[in-house]
């Protein structure tokens, strides 16, 4: 799910009809649920995102050593390191090959994803908190 879609999902459902509080309070466990299966799915995915990262980066330290069997670089479609890379900048290296930038930026946007949906928990849970403390025409507090 992408993130613009998480934002849509959430403009929908933040919105508390204050004349309703009663049927708001239902919807709360439902909220919950529903956002914390997005926030699950999207934790599982970073994990598998991480892990790929791992393997990349090992392809990348075989790639940049110039250790990478032939037939793993015709499969990967990479051309042979014609470089001898000092271990000591091998980081550099791997740090600024394009293929790790970009699952390092995919990982950053997962990661904003997550946030925004721990983000949106936490504010569900705090609803309760709120409908039950909110004033009521009852109360006197109202006009």
């Amino acid at each position: 799910m992408q993130l613009d879609e998480l934002f849509e999902n959430w403009g929908k459902d933040c919105d508390i009809d204050r004349a309703e509080l009663g049927n708001e309070s239902t919807r709360i466990p439902q909220l919950h649920f529903k956002y914390f299966k997005f926030l699950s799915n999207e934790r599982l995915l970073l994990r598998k995102l991480e892990s790929e990262y791992t393997v990349l980066h090992k392809c990348k330290w075989d790639y940049y050593q110039g250790i990478m069997t032939l037939e793993d670089l015709q499969e990967k479609g990479w051309e042979q390191q014609p470089l001898k890379i000092l271990k000591t900048d091998l980081p550099q290296y791997i740090g600024s090959d394009g293929d790790i930038i970009k699952m390092n930026q995919k990982i950053a946007y997962q990661k904003e994803k997550i946030e925004f949906l721990e983000s949106v928990i936490r504010t569900i849970n705090n609803r309760g908190c709120l409908l039950y403390t909110s004033p009521s025409p009852r109360d006197g507090l109202l006009s």
